[in-house]
This record gives structure tokens, C-alpha cells and sequence, in this order.
């Protein structure tokens, strides 16, 4: 099969493994309040104009998701120290221990995924996978 290909339905079964939320059975919150924190971990405080973009969604339903994971104490607004008119949003210490509880869910999912994979194989993948991601986030592809 040629690689092109082989990659597009790869991508399209993963994207169809998140849209079902396969992943989210192992999560430990809503997989669209974890989304929040997970680009708040990712980033640092941020500004929730900031976020909609990383989250792939309009301000207005970032600012939704926002106020849920405040309202869950899981994210805290604090004033922009250099322009005090935005606010920023970071996470609580209670946002910090669900974030690292879903990385170690899934982690020890792809772990089990790999796990009959040499440790060349897993470092190769992991090398590729991050290349190819970075390519796409890179902005220099044609029709985005």
C-alpha cells in the first residue's frame, strides 16, 4: 500500500478513536474539560482568546469550557501581570493531578500498544511521530 496512504488512514482511525472517546473511558473528567487542560498545561497561562484555537474551537465555546473547568476548581483565572485588563487562566493544583492522571492513563495505553515493539522501534516511531506532527503544525503546509 503506498505510505501516503498507509498514514491518511491511520490519522482518520486515530481521529475517529477520539471523536468515539476510546481514549475517554480511561480519562479521569470530561475528555472536553480535559482538552482545556490539557493546552493550559502545554502553554502556561493563557488567555481563553489564547485557547480556542488550540482547542479547535470558537472563542465563545472556549469560554464555556473554561468557565466548567473553573467552576470545577480545576482551573483558577488570575489578572494578566502586564496588561491587567485580560485575565489569564491556569491550573489548580486539583486541574495539575487530573492532568497527570489522564498523561499516565494514556501513557500506560500506548505503552501497551508498543509493548511487543523493540526499544528501537518504540524511539523511531516516537522520532517520526513527532516530526510528522511538527510538519503539520509547522504552518507551511498547502490547503491547512
Amino acid at each position: 500500500m503506498n505510505p501516503v496512504i498507509a498514514v491518511e488512514r491511520a490519522m482518520v482511525a486515530i481521529r475517529r478513536r477520539q471523536t468515539r472517546r476510546a481514549l475517554a473511558q480511561h480519562m479521569p473528567i470530561d475528555p472536553a474539560v480535559f482538552g482545556v487542560l490539557d493546552a493550559v498545561d502545554e502553554r502556561g497561562s493563557v488567555s481563553v482568546t489564547e485557547l480556542a484555537p488550540a482547542l479547535g474551537v470558537d472563542q465563545p465555546r472556549a469560554s464555556r469550557l473554561v468557565a466548567r473547568a473553573v467552576d470545577e476548581g480545576l482551573l483558577v483565572r488570575q489578572a494578566d501581570q502586564r496588561d491587567g485588563r485580560r485575565a489569564l487562566v491556569a491550573l489548580t493544583s486539583k486541574g495539575q493531578r487530573q492532568v497527570d492522571a489522564a498523561h499516565q492513563a494514556r501513557q500506560r495505553i500506548f505503552a501497551e500498544a508498543m509493548a511487543d515493539w523493540s526499544a528501537e522501534e518504540r524511539s523511531t516511531f516516537a522520532r517520526l511521530l513527532t516530526s510528522f506532527v511538527e510538519r503539520l503544525d509547522s504552518g507551511d503546509m498547502v490547503n491547512q
